[in-house]
Order: structure tokens, then sequence, then C-alpha cells
């Protein structure tokens, strides 16, 4: 890539989605454009979420070298195929990478900046450190434990950190960082706000499936499990924090010193 090239990128990263043939949609120039350090992708199926992560991936690797930049997915597929688009993007933008130095999962390039896919599995992401971005695909689907593992690797770095998912039930870190995380840039895009999904296709799916599923998928909206026996909004108003416990939980396991610290 010409200097004149890789200046106008590194101002507006929408541009990569633009030089790799792909029209950005205004979601996705605001979200590249703008660069927010915690961000959360509600998107529809097929709206476009996996070519913005690929255009946010290239970006941080491109434009913040030497950079360190981790996708994951809850399986090795998914994973593999989030790798894929980001490395079609990068070819289409005129970028070489040796081949003794790319994998199925991995690539390291000649600027310093790494990109590597993980499946989601919460032993396979122990040991990175200083990532610069992280990208968590089909986030609703995945380990909380996975979740849980991934966030420590910013105490320092400072990185940036993205979920994208379409809903998967009211469960997990996905719905819990959208209705009470802090902190986050939340972004939510409905199959009706993306121009290359005819109305003619969603009603054919809206009669193919149930009406919770199909709000769902199409319209990020966060359904209760199929069958449940309790709604999520009963269970939520049955709790209460104002009554105390019988008998409080001892503290097994702490040295004297320790100990006071976690006794009320």
């Amino acid at each position: 890539m010409g200097k004149l090239h890789d200046l106008a990128i590194s101002i507006d990263p929408s541009l990569i989605l633009t030089r790799a043939g792909m029209a950005p949609d205004p979601w996705q120039q605001q979200v590249l454009r703008t660069r927010p350090r915690q961000l959360l992708l509600n998107c529809s199926r097929q709206s476009g979420k996996t070519a913005t992560a690929a255009a946010m991936a290239l970006d941080e690797a491109l434009n913040r070298a030497p950079a360190l930049v981790l996708v994951l997915s809850p399986s090795l597929r998914q994973s593999q195929e989030a790798f894929r688009t980001i490395m079609r993007t990068h070819q289409r933008l005129g970028g070489n990478v040796a081949p003794d130095l790319e994998s199925s999962l991995r690539v390291e390039l000649p600027n310093g900046s790494r990109i590597v896919a993980l499946p989601g599995k919460e032993a396979t992401v122990r040991g990175y450190s200083a990532v610069a971005l992280a990208i968590f695909d089909e986030a609703s689907r995945a380990d909380d434990d996975l979740y849980r593992a991934v966030r420590p690797m910013f105490a320092v770095s400072g990185g940036r950190l993205v979920l994208m998912s379409t809903p998967f039930g009211r469960r997990g870190f996905f719905h819990h960082e959208w209705t009470e995380g802090d902190g986050w840039a939340r972004v939510k895009i409905t199959a009706e706000q993306c121009p290359r999904i005819p109305a003619s296709f969603l009603e054919q799916e809206r009669r193919s499936m149930t009406e919770s599923w199909f709000l769902q998928e199409y319209f990020c909206e966060f359904a209760d499990a199929e069958g449940a026996v309790f709604s999520y909004s009963d269970i939520a108003a049955a709790l209460t924090d104002q009554v105390r416990p019988l008998f409080e939980a001892p503290v097994t396991g702490l040295s004297e010193e320790v100990r006071p610290l976690f006794v009320n």
C-alpha cells in the first residue's frame, strides 16, 4: 500500500471496507471512525458485523503496529471463518504475507502486528498479554469463563474490547453487559436497518419460525428461552437483596490474617 493510501485509511478506517469493495453502512462508518474502547454490537444476522470486525482488526494491526489482535468465537470453525474474512479483506487492500508466517488461525504482518483467532475455550486464551484489541464473535453463545479470562488482559494495555452477536436468550455475559454493563458504547442494528435484506425475505422468515426466535435473529430482541416455565422478568421481579441470610456462610481455607477481610 502506498503512503497516501495508508494515511487515508489511518484517518478514516471505514475506507478499509470501501477499498475492499464493500460500501460501508452509516453505522459501520461511525463505529470504525470513533474506535470506542468498549463496544457492544447487537446486530441482526447478515447485517455486516463480521465485515466490520475484519475492518476493526486490520485498522488496529495496520495503523497501531505492533499490535496484538485476538478474535474469539465459540467454536474452531467460527474462528476460522472470521480469520478468513480478515485475510480476504487484507488481500483486497493489496497486503501480502509471507506464507511461512500464516496459518489457518494466525498471521504476523511485516510491521510486527499479529492477528490470532482462537476457539472459545478459556484455557486457549490464557498467556496472552498486551492485547490491543479483542473481538468476540457470536458472544451471546460463548462461555462466561472465556469472558472472565479475557478481561484481565486489558488491565495494563488499556486495549479495546468488542462483543458482537445476535442475542441468544436472556443469559450470559453478552446479555448482562448489554442490559447492565458500564462504560459500553452500544449499537443495535436490526434487519430492517440493513439495506441488503429485502422485506420479502423477512416476511418469509417470520412465517418459518416462532415469533420469539424471529425477533431474536432479525430484530435483536433478547427473548426468553423456548419452553421456559418462568419468564426472565418474573424471575427478576422475585429477587431482592433486602433479605439477610439466616446463617452466614463460613469462610474456610484462609489464614487468620486474611480471614477478617472476608467476614462481615
